[in-house]
Parts: structure tokens; sequence; C-alpha cells
């Protein structure tokens, strides 16, 4: 009897370790016991947020979430990046990221637990600031699927490398932290997973892209220069507000007409400024851009564009060289696109539909948004890389606004939400489906 007993427990065994998704009923168990203690961190996240590479309390309250999990944590590493380190046996690594910064947005959403938080930004300024992006909820599930996971050791074996990053909203913190030697200094990943909640998909789902899901993003700042006089007696100026009216007019040209209408591409003029007084024509415009993109080709021949046409306008405006207009490529505000690994992203796909059934899990579009995740799969080490989407809207709203056309508020909108229970607790299940999918005992 002793031994038909012992052969059953492991006949079991075996089939969890082949199929995670028999664990569901367990971790959804887990998940529910551990929510008041979720919403609370959330709750306190979401009161408390602060800016890119201000993150201080931020990073400690995560770091501590994963120290009582049993992580091993590295604090202040490339700033406020943390990292934490669980082994658990021969097998795979698996390098799970969270973001940890806030935006200079006031909130507005009416919440009992809005923030109410003003700091001062980098440049001394004192703003209000909210998680309008919704890295509070990211957090939340990061520290609750490490809670999870390191609950659940006997059914996945590998190591977990949970890594908090800073300054994903000015787009830096990755690439601060892979320059300090994220993967030389920590164990290298095998696979590289991280979640972004989504303003659009309901709760309680989740969707994948397969290859370009987010765009290179780069900000461009133009200087026209012109030759100023008063506006009574234009032909004996040079203006650089006619000069930069061209420009922009000219610059919509570069998606319609030099760029192939199957790669996507986009050039926004965000801001124009220039001039005083109604009368007096100014010796400068200034000139802001936003540019986005998926492949690196088209990325260069759009900025290549920018400065040909820059130079060609002020020269057939009949101005010097040395008044040609300055284009700068702001590089602190440049991301890469986010490139999902087409393979990984498939087998993760395949795990949420077995976890979750088809009907909560979807194939989604494309964004242009920009992800500066994506530098973790850009390094000599080709880790492959993949970015889901978790659903945060209450799912009433999200039909009404499909019913309606009425969109629903965006992600940086001061009136951005998140439904937190069902968004949680979805979002701490798909990502511990994640690891028992990558991390399978032999």
């Amino acid at each position: 009897m002793k031994h038909l007993l012992l052969a059953t427990a492991l006949l079991a065994s075996s089939a969890l370790a082949a199929d995670p998704a028999a664990l569901r009923p367990e971790v959804e168990r887990r998940v529910a016991a551990d929510y008041p203690a979720l919403q609370a961190f959330y709750t306190d996240l979401h009161q408390h947020p602060e800016l890119s590479y201000l993150e201080a309390e931020t990073s400690a309250k995560v770091a501590a979430a994963l120290r009582a999990a049993g992580f091993t944590v590295t604090e202040k590493f490339a700033g406020y990046g943390l990292v934490g380190v669980l082994r658990n046996g021969p097998g795979p690594t698996l390098l799970v990221r969270t973001d940890l910064d806030a935006l200079p947005v006031q909130e507005e959403t009416g919440l009992p637990y809005a923030s109410t938080v003003h700091m001062k930004d980098l440049s001394g300024r004192e703003v209000p600031v909210m998680h309008a992006c919704g890295h509070d909820i990211h957090m939340t599930v990061f520290t609750g699927t490490a809670r999870m996971l390191g609950g659940l050791k006997d059914h996945w074996s590998g190591t977990l490398v949970f890594v908090g990053q800073h300054a994903e909203e000015r787009g830096g913190g990755a690439r601060a932290l892979l320059a300090a030697g994220l993967y030389q200094k920590f164990p290298k990943p095998d696979f590289a997973v991280a979640l972004h909640d989504s303003a659009t998909l309901p709760a309680g789902t989740v969707g994948t892209v397969e290859g370009y899901v987010l765009g290179n993003v780069d900000t461009v700042d133009i200087t026209v220069h012109g030759i100023g006089g008063h506006g009574a007696y234009p032909q004996a100026t040079k203006d650089p507000i006619v000069l930069a009216s061209r420009i922009v007019l000219a610059l919509q040209t570069i998606v319609s007409r030099e760029t192939r209408p199957i790669d996507p591409a986009v050039v926004t003029v965000g801001s124009i400024h220039g001039g005083t007084k109604a009368n007096v024509i100014p010796n400068e415009v200034k000139l802001q851009l936003t540019l986005r993109s998926y492949s690196d080709k088209v990325r260069a021949h759009t900025i290549e564009a920018i400065r040909r046409i820059c130079r060609g306008e002020a020269i057939a405006a009949g101005l010097p060289d040395e008044l040609a207009p300055e284009v700068k490529i702001v590089d602190d505000d440049t991301v890469m696109a986010t490139y999902n690994d087409p393979a990984l992203t498939r087998r993760l796909h395949g795990a949420f539909t077995h976890w979750f059934g088809e009907d909560r899990v979807r194939k989604i579009d494309p964004e242009m948004g920009g992800e500066d995740f994506s530098e973790f799969g850009r390094t000599a080490e080709h880790v492959p890389i993949v970015l889901y989407r978790l659903g945060a809207v209450d799912p009433a709203k999200a039909e009404e606004s499909e019913r309606t056309g009425v969109p629903l508020p965006s992600l940086h909108s001061s009136r951005f939400a998140p439904v937190p229970e069902p968004t949680i607790k979805t979002g701490v299940s798909a990502m511990t489906a994640v690891a028992l999918e990558l991390l399978k005992k032999p």
C-alpha cells in the first residue's frame, strides 16, 4: 500500500512538472490569500510616487519585499536600481523586470487613495507626481510573484533574477543597469520578461505581440536661425518664423513620400516657439519633435532626412552657412524599439492560453509608445525578451468604450486608474505561469 501511495504521489508530482497549469488552482488560492497585503502595498506605492532617478523610498520598499520572499538583494545598483537573485537548483535563468518611477502629473482620478505628492524634479522645480503609467501595478505584481515563486520552489528549477529598474520614464534606467554590469555581476539570463499594464484591455486579460511591440523614440530639438528686424520691413530680414513654417510642412513628406508605406514611422512637431511681439521679426525659432519607428534603418533615414530638409530650406531662404538650422538629437530621451522574440512570445502565449483559456488571452497590435526594456535584448548576449500586456480596465467600461467609440483615459493621463484587484490577481497568476513554464523541473 505504501508503495502504491508513493507511486501515486510521484505520478502527481510528474504531472505538475509536465503541466504547470495544473498548479493554477493552488496559485489562485495563494493569490487570494495574499491579496490584502498586495492591495496595501499597491495603495502605499500609489500614494507615494517618486520621479525618475529619485526613487529612493520606492526602491527600498521593493527591495524589502524581495528579501522577505527569500531573494538575495543588491540595492542602489547604477542609481536606485535593485537586483534580487533566488537560486533553486539547476536550470535556466529567468530575468523579470519591473519599473519603479512615476510621472510629473497632477492626479485627477478622484480615488480615495489618489496621490497628493509634490516633489522637486532634477531641475529643482516642484511638480505634482502620479503613477499615471501603472508602474505601481507592475511593482505589486512583481513582489507578489516573487512571494508566490518563493513558496512554490518544489515546482520549478533554475534561477530567478528580479530587477527593479529606475528611470524608465526618462529612458535611461535600463542602459545604466546594463552599463554597470547587470549581465556580468549577476546570473546572465536565458530569458528576460516584463509586463506593462494596458489602458484598453479589460482587467483579467493578457495580450501578446510577436516581433516589434513598441517603437524607437527620438526627441529632436531644432533651432531655426534668421536675421531679425522690424515687421514693417521684412525685405531687410531673413524671417525664421517663415523658414520654420516651411520646415514643419516639409518634414511631413518624410513619412508620406520618403518612407515605404509598409514601414511604420511618425514625425510629430510638438512645440514651436518664436518671437515676442507682433511687429518684431525674431532672430530664431525653436522646434521640438518626437520621432517614432520600428526598424533601425527607418530611424536612421528619418533623422538624416530632417537634417537635409532643414539645411535645404535654409539654403532656399538665402541664409548663409553660419546661420544654418541646428539639429540636435536629445540622446538622453532616445529609446530603442522593443522587439519580442517570436519563438519565446509564442511559447508564452501558449502558456497563457493553457492557463487562462483562449477568451482571456489576446493577440494585440503593436504600438508606437516607447519602453527601455528593449535594451535588455540589445546587448552582445542577445537575450531573448518579451514584454506582454496586462489588462487593467474595468471590463464594463472597456465594453462601453468599444461600443460608443469614446476613448478611455490613456496611459500618462491624469485620469488613468487601473482596477486593482482583478488586474493584480491576474498579473501575479500570469507572471507565475511564465516562470513555471520557463523553469520547468527536468
